[in-house]
């Protein structure tokens, strides 16, 4: 038993409509510290801690003054950006609905869509300094298929954060398999002049999720 009197090992009563796989994944939430503490410091997600972990690191939020989080639902990464850069404008886009966040533009839209990039900018007072993707694809269970579904996205992605970062700007991305195939690595580390891949302590240790950390744009021609 822990100091609260609460079992760590805390076990679900099994329930007939439930999947094994759905069993696990409750089982692993009960006993996750980090979702612990996001409910405790008013944080949608565990996934809060590993964009402030990321930006512990690199510094990337502090000066940041126009911000896109791209894949926002539920919110954790924009609430970070709020807290650690309150006069940054911010706007978000996620096929799921997101609750209001103050001082955050929000969109429910395909990030795909043709219409997407243009709304992004226009809610924007000019061009985003910080472009931050956790954009993830749906699995579908075959991890060659849900690898490249995925970074079809993060492809998307970079050539968003290409097309509109202000000079000096910086690119954060979710991947998976360990990091950003050859082709896409050569595209940032031709506009970026530091790219490195990097795991949160937050990022579970049996997911094989990474980010991309992209800095310095080197702006268009």
């Amino acid at each position: 038993m822990s100091r609260s009197g609460k079992n760590p090992n805390e076990k679900l009563k099994t329930s007939k409509g439930r999947t094994a796989s759905s069993t696990r994944w409750l089982q692993r939430q009960l006993n996750d510290p980090y979702v612990k503490q996001a409910k405790a410091d008013g944080y949608r997600s565990r996934a809060a801690y590993k964009l402030a972990e990321l930006d512990d690191r690199f510094g990337l939020i502090k000066s940041a003054k126009r911000v896109v989080d791209l894949g926002v639902a539920p919110g954790g990464w924009s609430q970070i950006v709020r807290q650690r850069s309150p006069k940054a404008g911010v706007v978000g886009i996620d096929l799921l609905p997101t609750d209001p966040i103050e001082g955050v533009i929000l969109f429910e839209m395909d990030f795909m869509d043709d219409e997407a990039p243009a709304a992004l900018e226009a809610a924007l007072d000019g061009p985003p300094d910080l472009v931050l993707s956790d954009m993830a694809a749906n699995t579908v269970g075959h991890k060659a298929t849900d690898h490249l579904r995925t970074m079809g996205l993060v492809e998307a992605a970079v050539d968003f954060a290409i097309t509109t970062l202000e000079p000096g700007g910086a690119f954060v991305a979710k991947v998976f398999a360990g990091g950003t195939d050859g082709d896409l690595l050569a595209i940032l580390k031709r506009n970026f002049s530091s790219v490195k891949h990097a795991k949160p302590p937050a990022s579970r240790k049996d997911s094989s999720e990474w980010y991309v950390i992209a800095q310095g744009f080197k702006g268009r021609p």
